[in-house]
């Protein structure tokens, strides 16, 4: 005897009990069909017979009820698809597979292909799940959710060639969603690696609309991501004739114009928040731009306008705080970044860093400490938590500066090599070399191989005193990084400045040089090296070009000595006063007029 399961149960299954074949009722205008007709019986004689008579052959067994065809149907399909979806939660995806594969096939029913589908795709089966949404669409036709199952597998699998007339009837079948579902395209290709082939897709979909913003939209984005940037131009065009006041259009236009002409997208932004004054966005990209071309007052402009219209929007306010700052209006500044602190910006640490920097520039120190110490994130961490121990340096609490640094937690391996550096940097400030060194050392230790940690270490030790640990240094540096220019000029400026191993020296310095030709500081050590090796014509002629490119008191000092030593010594000491009067107090222009005594 067959037990007949609970409707609620079927129903929270989500199946029909009247799959085709299995059960179905027959449609209201058709008969049920006749039952098969089957072959009478013998008759048979009984003693009780009377007269000859015979009795009339037995009736036909009654066919199957729909409603029994229902019942021996239920338990199959019940016990079916718990059997699949126990296995699936389980991790047995085999049988959860084909239990549910089976299942569809045999009984058609929309519901139940539909989770055949979905199982299939989940267990990524592709090809099992197009075959099932195959038969769910014969079965289902006008099934817009079977359509766009079918669809998401096709792309999924690359076979874009089958998608046009699956996605054509699905924006045909939904008129009144037309805009949004042209605007959902490319979202539906973004997994389709040939951009070439999702825009001529898209040009195909969208080509029937030609009516529509949105259609031209389309295909300017799948343009863009095609690479084909003059189209997309040309599409958004006509977008914006169709919708003048389309903001993400002009948006769209004026990123892809930046990357030619900053000029037209700032001309084309200007016009279109002319004609639109509450495009917000627009305004807020514009007037980015215009700070890009360092055209401030316009900019401010531009902001003032949005901090009217939006005056709690803290993106704007944030904006406006960095260009009053910008332009040296640090009251303006400081009263939009405190006005930040109140709202919902989410990036408190940097408004923290920003209102610290003021504080230090207004000789706040304590102030400028609180807030560089409530930075605990983002891109200004280092930086904040250096201020602040420098902060601490100046203030004679050279401990509690190392402490803070010691303190900051490095979420790297380079971000904690730069805290190293940034402490042997502060105890050089403080006039511990030797400290400065053995921070350098012990850093070394875990990082024997970082060569930023190498460079400094070569340097301070030279500081010290010890140039026989700059070559270690450096030697170890350049088996690690053969082309690193600034060691390479390290090193050979080092041994033309002990004016020893001078062709070794020069070497090393026109290598850099070859590898950094315009910088100033390369260029002196070449000078000097000539210098050395007594080629005092060269030597000048380089070093005037070096002072050139950057009037460095260091330079000044190489270049004065060679004059003096050709013979002009009138020109070197008007050089070497005026470089003087321009850094006073520095020690090495100090030093070379007192070695020429003038």
């Amino acid at each position: 005897m067959h037990t007949k399961f609970p409707a609620a149960l079927v129903l929270a299954l989500g199946m029909s009990l009247t799959a085709p074949g299995y059960g179905a009722e027959p449609a209201a205008d058709k008969k049920p069909p006749p039952a098969k007709a089957t072959a009478p019986e013998t008759p048979q004689r009984t003693g009780g017979e009377k007269n000859g008579n015979q009795r009339r052959p037995l009736p036909p067994a009654p066919a199957e009820t729909l409603a029994q065809q229902e019942e021996n149907l239920l338990p199959r399909v019940v016990f079916q698809s718990l059997v699949g979806e126990i296995a699936l939660q389980r991790g047995n995806i085999g049988i959860g597979l084909e239990a549910w594969s089976d299942l569809a096939r045999r009984t058609r029913d929309p519901k139940v292909l539909a989770r055949a589908v979905e199982v299939a795709t989940l267990t990524r089966q592709y090809p099992l799940a197009l075959e099932l949404s195959r038969l769910w669409l014969e079965v289902e036709p006008d099934s817009t959710r079977a359509r766009q199952a079918q669809s998401s597998l096709l792309v999924m699998t690359n076979r874009l060639e089958e998608l046009a007339p699956q996605i054509a009837a699905l924006l045909k079948r939904d008129p009144e969603h037309i805009a949004n579902n042209l605007l959902n395209l490319n979202r539906l290709l973004a997994r389709h690696q040939d951009k070439k082939a999702v825009q001529r897709l898209v040009d195909q979909l969208a080509d029937s609309y030609d009516d529509l913003p949105e259609a031209h939209y389309a295909m300017a984005e799948a343009a863009t991501n095609a690479g084909d940037e003059m189209r997309a131009l040309a599409e958004l065009e006509k977008a914006l004739l169709l919708r003048p006041d389309w903001e993400a259009a002009a948006l769209a236009r004026a990123q892809l114009q930046i990357r030619h002409a900053k000029t037209s997208a700032i001309a084309g932004l200007e016009d279109f928040t002319g004609r639109n004054p509450a495009a917000g966005d627009a305004r807020l990209a514009l007037a980015r731009l215009l700070i890009g071309e360092k055209r401030y007052g316009e900019a401010r402009q531009h902001f003032d306008r949005l901090l009217k219209d939006n005056p709690e929007n803290p993106e704007v306010i944030y904006s406006v705080a960095l260009l009053a700052l910008q332009q040296g209006d640090t009251k303006t500044g400081r009263e939009q970044m405190e006005k930040l602190l109140d709202g919902k910006f989410p990036d408190q640490s940097t408004v923290h860093f920003y209102l610290g920097l003021l504080d230090q520039e207004e000789k706040k120190p304590d102030a400028a400490i609180a807030h560089f110490q409530q930075v605990t994130s983002g891109n200004q961490y280092l930086g904040a938590r250096t201020r602040a121990a420098q902060i601490l340096l100046q203030q004679g609490k050279t401990e509690e500066a190392r402490a803070l640094l010691r303190d900051t937690q490095g979420g790297s391996a380079s971000e904690r090599a730069q805290l190293t550096l940034i402490e042997a940097q502060l105890l050089r400030d403080a006039g511990q070399i030797g400290e400065a060194y053995n921070v350098l050392i012990k850093a070394l230790a875990v990082q024997p191989d970082n060569t930023d940690l190498l460079y400094d270490a070569a340097l301070t030790a030279e500081r010290n005193g010890h140039p026989e640990r700059l070559e270690q240094h450096l030697q170890h540096l350049l088996k690690l990084q053969p082309d690193h220019a600034h060691a390479l000029n390290a090193l050979g400026y080092s041994w033309a400045d002990r004016n020893v191993r001078l062709a070794e020296a020069f070497d090393l310095i026109s290598r850099a040089l070859a590898l950094l030709p315009d910088d100033p500081f390369i260029t002196d050590s070449l000078g000097w090296a000539q210098y050395r090796l007594g080629r005092l014509e060269e030597a000048r002629a380089t070093l005037e070009r070096a002072y050139r490119n950057r009037a460095d008191p260091e330079i000044a000092a190489h270049l004065g000595e060679v004059l003096w030593q050709l013979g002009r010594k009138e020109e070197a000491q008007q050089m070497l006063t005026e470089a003087l009067r321009q850094n006073p107090g520095n020690d090495v222009l100090a030093a070379i007029i007192k070695k020429l005594q003038f």
